[in-house]
């Protein structure tokens, strides 16, 4: 098993931005497990050339829970490459195939009439980029402890809190965890990601403390990049800061 973390700059409103998808290859499949919002298909082309892989050498598309900047480029990915295989975990199904309405999405509208004025404007244009995502359909799912036969020896491990349907990946051999929004890694720490917006706070602390049952020598976060040192503290230090 061949793992790759892309690193992905890009621009957002005013701002730079890194998001670090991750492919997993192995004799016969090579995986993206996630990939950016649309139109990042050229960028993720670049990422992967530096590895020496490329789009049309991917199998299949992982994608861990419906957010726009996760599964954006699903539909375009798809549209060019029409054996692409999709997969993500039975949760996530329904909201990744567009038969539910998108949880972020309803979350958004929820919270508009709660916020102040100068606000609303950001808050619709959200919403209305919320609305452009593409629904793409899936392959197959995957449940909490299952090892896919596409990808022995990694485990799927449900991480509830910031969507409901949220998986990681875990590969025990190299005690390496693809976190992906179960946690982020921002100013040296580890955080759940985006906590206001967190769709179940203590439930993603809940999942925080599963994943400290975990040995973990090394980190992926899709917000912050690999953390490969002290681990099992930071974990620690995350779940001190909300008196866990």
């Amino acid at each position: 098993m061949k793992l790759y973390v892309l690193d992905l700059l890009f621009t957002f409103g005013e701002r730079e931005d890194h998001i670090y998808p991750v492919v997993l290859q192995t004799s016969t499949e090579t995986i993206l497990v996630d990939g950016g919002y649309a139109g990042f298909t050229p960028l993720l082309e670049t990422a992967l050339q530096q590895e020496g892989l490329s789009l049309r050498a991917l199998t299949g598309m992982l994608i861990t829970h419906h957010d726009i900047d996760h599964m954006g480029c699903a539909y375009e990915l798809k549209k060019a490459y029409p054996n692409l295989r999709i997969y993500t975990s039975v949760g996530e199904r329904a909201y990744v195939e567009g038969q539910e309405k998108s949880l972020r999405l309803q979350q958004a509208e929820l919270l508009y009439d709660t916020l102040p004025e100068e606000h609303k404007s950001g808050a619709r244009a959200f919403q209305e980029l919320l609305q452009t995502m593409q629904p793409v359909q899936v392959d197959a799912v995957f449940a909490d402890n299952e090892v896919p036969a596409i990808l022995p020896g990694v485990q799927i491990i449900h991480t509830p809190g910031h969507m409901p349907g949220h998986i990681s990946l875990y590969i025990s051999e190299a005690k390496t965890l693809i976190a992906a929004d179960a946690l982020v890694y921002e100013d040296d720490k580890l955080e759940i990601a985006n906590p206001s917006f967190t769709l179940d706070l203590p439930q993603a602390l809940v999942t925080v403390q599963k994943l400290q049952q975990l040995a973990i020598d090394k980190l992926v976060c899709y917000h912050g990049g690999v953390v490969d040192t002290a681990v099992q503290a930071r974990l620690k230090q995350l779940l001190d800061r909300y008196g866990v």
